[in-house]
């Protein structure tokens, strides 16, 4: 998705009588001030300690803050930072805000904290991988008590490293449920995915859940039978094992429960709430609370949602999974102290109350915020009453390793190609043999680089190696149609990837007319960048 870059102005009240202490009461001698900004709003220095006066942070500072690119977060996010400067006289705040995915800002930050935002969000998974390349520091004791107060339990264990607070509580709603057309789905059928897989069909309806394009929906059906898939890394961030029991009986029930769903002429691989909108309409949308605002406007009085259903294989039922888990809100730490702590009041401020009830209203995100949680719109809310239900089902995302996705999704596709239990139980073999290659490799296989995407029949898939000269430049010469897309990356691993115009993590890179291209790509492996070139042979 292309990223939305908003750059805006927001400005704070000029004093004509000396510096007062920011917000509407009068500053404590930690920094901070209780009031309507939902609690105290102590700010941490670069080092982690905490602001003397907030006084002493009256100035004008440029930022650089990722949100989601969910539609209108950014321009919400423009209106909150504006609104906080004129609570806090004296503080003046020209930033930009961009539109960038969780997954992406955490790999940005993680290849270049230098060149990384002041402010940022990003999945609970990358909390670990964040500290440890030195993208967060702890929050001051005062801050950490506040946000431990305003916040959920859960939801501060994931901002959480050990007994240490590293980040802000953004939402604690990342997990998926079931949005549903209640005139197709009936609802004595709502807990089982077979009635629900013939509802579609009966009514020509489709049923989508990203069981060929994502892991992250595959593991639903593993996680219902007990199955896991637990990773270790050590202080540096290195993968050193995993405890993963996909390929067992268990693993080969959950294969069978997913081979009702993707072998029926109703199943779509998608989790985009738009589906309910499309040519051939889908009755069934496995997503989260980012697909309510569009799943109501489609669905109107018929929008149902609930926790996931069950499938049955042998007479035994077993309730589908669930990944679940927190956005998270970071600061970058600053060689500037007093910028760092007005950076700490900002994050405060952007994950109150007020703040987290204007992003519900906007798209749906569950607060993390308990405030905000008691609130009766958010209290009464479908699709959050859903993701409550199914949380006893889910698990929590921990840190994954970046091929994992790859080989996982793979799942889905043996499932719909398999003609036989044998072929099933052929594709959990292959999966564990890909997980267990994956600590076999050698230091130049974790070094080199290679092409994946959607051509020459792949379908993100398939590592098609590149070449290293003597110069460390590395080469591919690849034959592509028009409307191929593609990035390229290291190590088989996600971690460090580049797209088009080189950018890390960017866009997918696209290809415009048929023919044979070489692909360059010179990488500086300290500094986190690439120079990328395609050009027609």
């Amino acid at each position: 998705m292309k990223k939305k870059l908003v750059k805006f102005l927001a400005m704070g009240l000029a004093l004509t009588m000396g510096l007062a202490a920011c917000g509407n009461n009068g500053g404590n001698a930690d920094g901070s001030n209780s009031g309507s900004n939902g609690g105290s709003s102590s700010g941490s220095n670069g080092g982690g300690g905490e602001a003397a006066d907030n006084s002493a942070l009256a100035g004008t500072y440029d930022i650089t803050l990722w949100m989601s690119e969910s539609p209108g977060i950014a321009d919400l996010t423009q209106k909150q930072i504006q609104r906080f400067c004129t609570e806090n006289p004296g503080i003046v705040i020209n930033a930009t805000v961009e539109g960038i995915s969780e997954s992406d800002s955490a790999s940005k930050m993680i290849t270049d904290v230098e060149s990384g935002a002041d402010i940022y969000c990003f999945a609970q998974d990358q909390l670990t991988r964040l500290v440890e390349a030195g993208a967060l520091n702890k929050l001051g004791a005062k801050t950490a008590d506040t946000v431990r107060e305003l916040n959920t339990e859960g939801s501060i264990k994931a901002a959480s490293v050990g007994n240490d607070l590293y980040c802000y509580p953004l939402t604690a709603d990342n997990g998926y449920f079931m949005f549903y057309d209640k005139s197709v789905v009936k609802e004595e059928h709502l807990g089982s995915l077979e009635d629900i897989i013939a509802d579609c069909e009966a009514a020509g309806r489709m049923f989508s859940m990203e069981c060929e394009t994502s892991a992250w929906y595959v593991a639903s059906f593993f996680f219902a039978t007990g199955c896991k898939s637990e990773w270790t890394t050590d202080t540096s961030g290195s993968f050193t094992s995993v405890d993963d029991n996909f390929n067992t009986p268990e693993g080969l029930i959950a294969m069978k429960g997913m081979e009702k769903l993707v072998k029926s002429p109703s199943f779509l691989s998608s989790s985009n709430a738009a589906d309910f909108a499309a040519a051939t309409p889908s009755a069934v949308v496995i997503c989260g609370t980012w697909g309510s605002t569009a799943a109501k406007e489609a669905l109107g009085d018929n929008y149902g949602v609930a926790e996931m259903p069950s499938f049955t294989v042998d007479g035994k039922s077993y309730h589908l999974g669930s990944y679940s888990g927190c956005k998270l809100m970071g600061v970058k730490p600053q060689a500037d102290a007093t910028k760092g702590a007005v950076l700490q009041q900002l994050a405060l401020y952007l994950t109150n109350e007020e703040c987290s009830l204007e992003r519900y209203d906007l798209q749906g995100w569950g607060p993390a915020n308990k405030s905000a949680k008691e609130v009766d719109r958010v209290k009464n809310d479908e699709a959050l009453k859903a993701f409550d239900a199914q949380l006893p089902h889910s698990v929590t995302q921990g840190n994954i390793h970046g091929s994992w996705w790859d080989i996982a999704k793979l799942l889905g596709t043996n499932a719909r190609e398999a003609k036989t239990e044998a072929d099933l139980q052929a594709g959990l073999t292959a999966y564990a043999a890909s997980v267990e290659a994956l600590f076999q490799m050698s230091e130049e296989q974790k070094n080199a680089f290679s092409l994946i995407g959607a051509f020459s029949g792949y379908n993100w898939d398939t590592d098609v190696p590149m070449t290293e000269d003597p110069a460390g430049t590395w080469t591919a010469e690849q034959e592509f149609k028009a409307g191929d897309e593609f990035k390229v990356r290291q190590g088989a691993s996600w971690d460090v990837n580049f797209g088009a115009e080189g950018a890390s993590n960017g866009d997918n890179i696209k290809i415009e007319a048929d023919g044979t291209y070489v692909v360059t790509l010179v990488y500086d492996s300290a500094a986190g960048t690439a120079t990328l070139t395609v050009t027609p042979k």
